[in-house]
């Protein structure tokens, strides 16, 4: 491949639960501190988001809920926590201009995707307003006739 063209980031996990349940306004790639035995299971594509939320304390970012499953031949030195809190790495104006929504403006930080840049872990954060039920129910229903219309074009043009 030619230096010029880049290559989609290799997904480990995706939270498509977030965009359902919340109108994400803004995007935040960042580093993921981790131990060894998890980047070996994250190598496996042993991780689930889902359940996970990011959390600001003390002027710093962290994971928390993220499930890591350990793998049978991970380490024989340590305990493995599947669930660990762990930190995240941004930079301080990143950090700054997202304890700002948070605190002033009631935005959720919500994990999105998990994936591979460049040999290193990165986690795309969402800076997201919570969906209401009638929210929700617009948003289906414009799937919904969406995917009919794709339908409708596609029988069409046979």
């Amino acid at each position: 491949m030619s230096k010029d063209k880049k290559a989609a980031p290799a997904k480990i996990a995706v939270n498509k639960k977030a965009r359902h349940d919340f109108f994400i306004e803004d995007t935040v790639e960042a580093g993921v501190a981790l131990q060894g035995w998890e980047v070996k299971s994250l190598r496996d594509g042993r991780a689930q988001i889902t359940e996970g939320y990011v959390n600001l304390r003390g002027g710093e970012a962290w994971l928390f809920g993220a499930h890591i499953t350990p793998l049978g031949t991970a380490s024989t030195h340590i305990r493995p926590d599947p669930t660990r809190t762990r930190k995240l790495l941004l930079h301080r104006h990143e950090l700054d201009r997202l304890i700002g929504a948070v605190e002033r403006k009631g935005y959720t930080l919500v994990p999105l995707n998990l994936h591979w840049s460049k040999g290193r872990v990165k986690l795309d954060i969402g800076l997201a307003k919570g969906k209401k039920m009638h929210d929700k129910r617009a948003t289906k229903k414009e799937q919904d006739w969406k995917r009919e219309q794709g339908r409708i074009m596609k029988s069409l043009n046979q």
